[in-house]
């Protein structure tokens, strides 16, 4: 597999230099402007989940960057320096989130990169559904002749488009219903009345409802615990029968069994850009069976797969990465908690002057106080900084009286958050 490096004598000396493993597809301009960074890239465009964790052990990256390749437990755990992984896309659920955050390592994705080109390709689906385009190629290429049976598209405008999940692909892909002349309902967890109407769409108050009244349904969602099957039996039977069902954001927001079944029964017509069984990088074999299913027509995962989205997204990772190596910042990080177990704030009002946390975190240690999160802000001048440390319990009486102690903290205030 190819590999290029940049000598890091020829990068300018405030730059930063890190190892980044590219190992996945990216953008020719994003690896021209990682080189110029000053960071030491290794590129392996065609590289599998199971090859991951011997590449990493092998270059010993800090940071690594992915489209489609799965980032697994094993190959969070090769890495000794690695502290960053960037999904070259949206979605992150072919990263294992809780063993990177479990190792201290960010994991950053380039959302809104791409929205226009998955909602392009849903709407390749939706017109292939609709006039059976790839069936008629397979049959004229086969030597058939049958504009008979073929003549009988439904057509699209005037009739329903429901829209599961409203962010920018969802909203992209409503936009460019109106413009088929399409009525467009909406769900999605944030979506209000107000903002419904903003966006030129009907809200609808739940997944089932927008099913019964819609002849078109795309789906738009992150894939996470609250969406997994979220297109179960109850959903799939409220949809009317030979009505286009397209799904452009994972394969695990469906129940293909149940999917597979209600096609069966409601002649439904279904595009699908992703899978339960995807292969874990760009090329492999392929064994889901639902495309075997003649009213199914399917694409490899490429919703986003163009070379405007790839240009757009290889510019946020080559920014993620720039970020970090300089401000050590991670911009669109995704495993940072909402919360965590703290339970009451100290703001700490101290000179700047060295010993002078190392103090107070002493003092915390002894008394069994965890420090959950800091921030330490200076003063115009670098005289004075203000600590806001979040803790896990309220120090004692003793404890503040010994942090106090030192003549450099000018004063405390606690403040109970939970």
């Amino acid at each position: 597999m190819p590999t290029s490096t940049m000598d890091p004598s020829t990068t300018d000396s405030d730059r930063s230099l890190l190892c980044v493993l590219v190992a996945d597809k990216l953008d020719q301009a994003g690896l021209d402007n990682l080189q110029r960074l000053g960071c030491d890239v290794h590129f392996h465009p065609d590289a599998t989940a199971d090859q991951l964790p011997d590449l990493i052990r092998e270059h010993d990256p800090d940071c690594i960057i992915v489209r489609s390749t799965k980032v697994t437990a094993e190959s969070i755990q090769a890495g000794r320096r690695l502290s960053l992984i960037v999904r070259a896309g949206a979605g992150y659920n072919t990263i294992d989130i809780m063993a990177a955050s479990s190792r201290g390592i960010f994991v950053a994705n380039c959302p809104g990169k791409n929205s226009l080109a998955v909602a392009e390709l849903a709407w390749g689906l939706i017109l292939s559904c609709d006039r059976r385009i790839p069936q008629q190629t397979e049959q004229l290429k086969a030597g058939k002749w049958n504009k008979k049976e073929f003549s009988a598209a439904r057509g699209l405008s005037g009739r329903t488009l429901g829209v599961i999940g409203l962010g920018r692909i969802g909203l992209a892909i409503a936009q460019r219903g109106r413009a088929f002349g399409m009525n467009v309902a909406a769900w999605s967890r944030s979506l209000t009345h107000e903002t419904a109407e903003i966006n030129g769409v009907d809200l609808c108050e739940n997944p089932v409802n927008l099913a019964r009244i819609s002849d078109v349904i795309s789906i738009s969602v992150a894939a996470n615990d609250d969406t997994e099957n979220m297109i179960d039996e109850k959903f799939l039977a409220a949809m009317k029968p030979g009505a286009i069902l397209v799904n452009t954001s994972r394969g695990s927001v469906i129940d293909q069994a149940a999917l597979a079944e209600t096609i069966r029964q409601k002649n439904l017509r279904v595009g699908l850009d992703v899978f339960a069984n995807e292969p874990g990088s760009g090329t492999g074999e392929f064994t889901d069976q639902i495309v075997s299913l003649e009213n199914v027509i399917g694409t490899h995962h490429i919703g986003a797969s163009t070379e405007q989205a790839q240009e757009a997204i290889a510019t946020e990772a080559v920014n993620i990465v720039r970020t970090y190596a300089t401000t050590g910042d991670v911009r669109n990080c995704v495993n940072r908690a909402d919360k965590t177990a703290a339970t009451c704030q100290m703001i700490i009002r101290h000179l700047n002057k060295p010993g002078v946390l190392a103090h107070v975190f002493d003092t915390l240690s002894q008394s069994g106080i965890n420090v959950d999160e800091m921030e330490n802000l200076i003063y115009t001048g670098e005289e004075a900084a203000c600590a806001r440390i979040r803790l896990s319990s309220s120090p004692s009486t003793e404890d503040l009286e010994s942090i106090k102690s030192n003549s450099n903290i000018m004063s405390i205030t606690l403040t109970n958050i939970a």
